[in-house]
C-alpha cells in the first residue's frame, strides 16, 4: 500500500471514515470518564443480578464520547449456578462493527478472577476501559461492585509560577517556564513533582558574626540538604538565656512550609547547643537562630550539624 495522510484533498476529498477517524484522533485524546475519584462512583449495585450506571456521565474512548444520558440505567448481569465465585467487569466498550460506544459487561470465568480486557488495533474488533468490577458469588440473588473507573488525563499546559490556570481540575499538570518546575493541583493545591536541581550558598550579613566556612544549600528531587559552615563569634557576649541569629539566610523557595526543623551545634569548649530553622509560617522565616547554648564570648565558634527535609 502507497503512503497516504488525512484529512486531504487526496485522500477521499477529506473525508474520513470511523477508523481513520479513530487513528488520527486517538493518540491525542484521553481514555476514560471525565472527572476524578473524589465524584460518586459511576457503577453501583442495583436490585437483583444487575448494576446501576449513574447519569450524566461523560467519557472518552479512542476519541469517540460516550455519555450515559440524563437518567440513570441498569445492565443485567448473567447468574451464576457454577460453584464458584465470578467476577466480571463493567467497561466502556468501542464497537467497531457499529462505531459506538456503550457500558457493557465483559463477563468472567468462574473461579478464574477478573477476565482480560479486550482492546482490538484498529480497524476491527473491540476497545474496552474498566468502569468496575462485579463479584457474583455461587446462586447469587445480588451482587456486589467495587469502583474502578478509567479517568481521562489532561494534558501539560506551560504557565508561569504567578500565573497558574485558575480553575485547575484534580490532575491537571503544569509546567512553570520560568521556575522549570512541573506541578500539579491537588484540589487543594499546586504540589511539586519536578522542580530542577540546585545549589547555592546561604550565607547572609549577620551583625556579631564571622563567616569561617561556608553555608551550602542542595535541592535534589523534593529534598532540601543544608551544609551549615561554622560562625566565629565576633561580637559581644551572648548570655545562655538569649536566642541570637546565626548568619545564614535559606531561600524562600526552599523553606519548610509548615514547620520548624532543629539541629544540635558545638560551640568552643565542646559545649552542645541547639539550632532551628524556621519554617514559611514561623517566627523568622527562612533564617536559623542558636535558641539553646552555654554563654558565648567573642572569638568562640558555633559548628552545627548538616539537615534535610522534604518541600512538597
Amino acid at each position: 500500500m502507497a503512503q497516504d495522510s488525512w484529512p486531504s484533498p487526496a485522500h477521499n476529498n477529506r473525508s474520513l471514515t470511523d477508523s481513520e477517524y479513530e487513528i488520527l484522533s486517538a493518540p491525542f485524546t484521553g481514555d476514560g470518564v471525565v472527572g476524578d475519584p473524589t465524584q460518586a462512583a459511576v457503577v453501583s449495585a442495583a436490585a437483583g443480578l444487575a448494576v446501576s450506571i449513574r447519569a450524566n456521565v461523560t467519557a472518552s474512548l479512542r476519541g469517540f464520547s460516550w455519555t450515559s444520558g440524563t437518567s440513570a440505567f441498569t445492565l443485567p448481569v448473567a447468574a451464576n449456578t457454577s460453584g464458584k465465585t465470578r467476577q466480571d467487569w463493567v467497561v466502556l466498550r468501542l464497537d467497531r462493527s457499529a462505531w459506538t460506544v456503550r457500558a457493557a459487561i465483559r463477563q468472567g470465568t468462574p473461579g478464574s478472577g477478573l477476565p482480560a480486557l479486550v482492546q482490538d488495533p484498529p480497524a476491527s474488533g473491540v476497545y474496552e476501559i474498566t468502569l468496575a468490577q462485579v463479584n457474583v458469588p455461587n446462586n447469587a440473588t445480588s451482587v456486589t461492585v467495587t469502583r474502578n473507573e478509567l479517568y481521562a488525563g489532561v494534558a501539560i499546559r506551560p504557565s508561569l509560577a504567578a500565573r497558574p490556570n485558575t480553575k485547575p481540575r484534580r490532575g491537571d499538570i503544569e509546567f512553570q517556564t520560568d521556575t522549570g518546575k512541573i506541578v500539579f493541583w491537588t484540589g487543594a493545591g499546586w504540589s511539586t513533582v519536578y522542580a530542577p536541581p540546585a545549589e547555592m550558598v546561604i550565607n547572609a550579613t549577620v551583625s556579631g558574626w564571622t563567616v569561617s566556612v561556608d553555608s551550602w544549600l542542595e535541592y535534589r528531587n523534593g529534598v532540601v540538604t543544608m551544609r551549615l559552615g561554622s560562625f566565629l563569634r565576633s561580637g559581644g557576649t551572648v548570655a545562655g538565656t538569649t536566642d541570637i541569629r546565626l548568619p545564614v539566610t535559606i531561600p524562600a523557595a526552599y523553606r519548610h512550609p509548615t514547620r520548624n526543623l532543629y539541629g544540635i551545634a558545638y560551640t568552643t569548649g565542646v559545649y552542645p547547643a541547639r539550632f532551628t530553622v524556621y519554617s514559611v509560617i514561623g517566627d523568622h522565616p527562612g533564617q536559623v537562630w542558636l535558641t539553646q547554648h552555654a554563654t558565648l564570648s567573642r572569638d568562640d565558634y558555633v559548628m552545627p550539624e548538616t539537615l534535610t527535609w522534604t518541600i512538597g
